[in-house]
């Protein structure tokens, strides 16, 4: 949707914001700790629950992309071309990363025959097949994919300190929960 007046992004927006937030940045905490665990009930367990907690994110980053098509967003604060350039993409690339960094995690599950159960209890659908050269290859991708976002997620902090501290410019207040 095009700019509007409103002064704030949606009540919606915001709670799915905040919400993926913590989910992603909790899902990539638990991905750095437990590849380094040894083989171990625990270590499987943990890689359930990041299994889990990818499928979450993944099905809450298609309702929140649903949300921010059709609400209307706050009018753009007034900063360089550059500027704005390099948020459009930033925001591109991490809406294109809520999407690409749990599919390759559950591909790469998938290839390497450990297939995910969601919560233990829901199969979800092997969406390719066994093949251990596949694994390694999607295996890496998922780091890296995970890795870039864990980048731009640190590039997208900088940007709101940098509006916070010295622009002054409200940015922050767009993103938080009340009344404009």
């Amino acid at each position: 949707m095009p700019e509007s007046a409103v002064s704030r992004y949606s009540t919606p927006a915001v709670a799915l914001h905040w919400l993926l937030a913590v989910l992603i940045t909790g899902t990539f905490a638990l991905g750095l700790y437990m590849h380094e665990l040894p083989v171990s009930p625990q270590r499987l367990k943990l890689y359930s629950w990041h299994k889990w907690a990818g499928v979450v994110i993944l099905a809450l980053s298609v309702l929140r992309l649903v949300v921010r098509l059709r609400s209307p967003r706050p009018r753009e604060l007034a900063m360089s071309g550059w500027q704005r350039s390099a948020a459009h993409a930033t925001h591109h690339a991490l809406y294109l990363l809520f999407f690409a960094v749990p599919l390759a995690g559950w591909a790469y599950s998938s290839a390497s025959g450990f297939p995910v159960v969601l919560f233990g209890v829901l199969p979800l659908p092997d969406f390719v097949p066994v093949d251990k050269e596949l694994a390694a290859t999607l295996k890496g991708l998922h780091k890296t994919l995970a890795l870039t976002l864990g980048a731009l997620v640190l590039l997208h902090l900088a940007a709101v300190f940098k509006h916070q501290l010295i622009d002054r410019d409200g940015l922050l207040a767009r993103m938080g929960f009340g009344r404009a």
